[in-house]
């Protein structure tokens, strides 16, 4: 199966990505101190770990949020450094596919007008470095306003990641600045298990989203994807309810979906998110809210669909190994 289009939202330009302390990317540098290693124009860089953030419950925990510490470098810091890294992400991504970066800010801090600063700051800089659209993704109304207002419209219509049932004040600001959305089965006070309940909350977004002025191609469908680790059966739902968006929307809208959230809490993350990004689009699906270097149209279409890590991870997914231990036996036996 030749994957010719899949919409990419590249998703690792966001506070709450975690890198861990020892681990591959986080080691101290020739100085002793601290840093994030990454590649900018091919060469290899580090980027030092500020202070604040060594001080940090997320450290003493082992864990870095790397764009966070970045972004403080870029505002309050070595502004090089900080404004290199992000730029080099950005960079990395959109070589790797991505139609839009999503960019999120919301754990940079607790103060609003910082996290505006940081939104806007970070939206610059990415559009200085990439010619596609950003993905603008926020909880809060004025920080979303704040980054589609620094949105260039010359490179493309921005997104909006997302609006819901829950978060209808967004859709006024996607109208406003004429943005594409990621409109989420979010009901208003809880999340949908099964497909009827999903759809359901979509039937009642839908018409709020076309009264706004979005057309179907404007909108990019996202069904929520839930762990298998805390049920077998959510994989299968979730390739469900996107077999039944299809049927009931058409061909029109976009289906996508952070897709990588099916694999938390498992081994093999890597394979497990890319079957089941293949059974997505097989389902239906046109795109997701991932790592590009990790789920692309090339890559999925590569995938051997006889190998015995993919039966495997498809089991998995399908609900059809309980509790995934054969492919936990797998994994442990270094056969995936």
């Amino acid at each position: 199966m030749k994957i010719a289009r899949f919409i990419i939202v590249g998703e690792n330009i966001h506070c709450t990505r975690v890198y861990k302390v020892g681990g591959q990317f986080v080691q101290p540098g020739p100085d002793g101190k601290h840093q994030v290693a990454y590649k900018s124009g091919g060469q290899p860089c580090g980027l030092a770990v500020p202070d604040a953030f060594l001080r940090s419950a997320d450290w003493a925990a082992g864990r870095l949020k790397h764009c966070a510490a970045a972004i403080w470098q870029g505002l309050y810091g070595d502004r090089a450094a900080g404004a290199d890294y992000i730029q080099a992400l950005a960079r990395e991504q959109h070589q790797a596919g991505a139609a839009y970066l999503d960019i999120n800010v919301d754990e940079f801090s607790t103060d609003l007008a910082e996290r505006i600063k940081a939104m806007q700051w970070t939206v610059d800089l990415v559009q200085q470095a990439v010619p596609i659209p950003a993905s603008i993704d926020s909880s809060n109304t004025q920080v979303l306003r704040a980054g589609l207002e620094a949105c260039d419209p010359k490179r493309g219509r921005p997104m909006v990641n997302s609006v819901s049932l829950e978060r209808a004040e967004a859709i006024a600001a996607a109208a406003q600045f004429k943005a594409v959305v990621i409109a989420s089965a979010a009901g208003e006070k809880d999340l949908p298990c099964t497909p009827e309940e999903r759809l359901a909350n979509f039937e009642r977004l839908m018409p709020r989203l076309r009264a706004a002025g979005l057309k179907d191609g404007d909108l990019h469908l996202d069904p929520l994807v839930f762990p298998i680790s805390t049920d077998g059966g959510n994989g299968r739902r979730f390739l469900d309810t996107v077999a039944a968006l299809r049927r009931t929307y058409g061909k029109k809208v976009h289906i996508i979906a952070g897709l990588s959230n099916v694999s938390f809490g498992m081994p093999g993350r890597k394979l497990i998110n890319q079957v089941f990004s293949r059974l997505a689009v097989e389902a239906g699906a046109d795109g997701g809210i991932v790592d590009p270097m990790q789920i692309n149209a090339r890559l999925l279409s590569a995938l051997d669909t006889t190998s015995e890590g993919f039966l495997l991870a498809r089991a998995l997914l399908l609900g059809e190994d309980e509790f995934g231990m054969n492919f936990i036996a797998a994994s442990r036996d270094g056969r995936v």
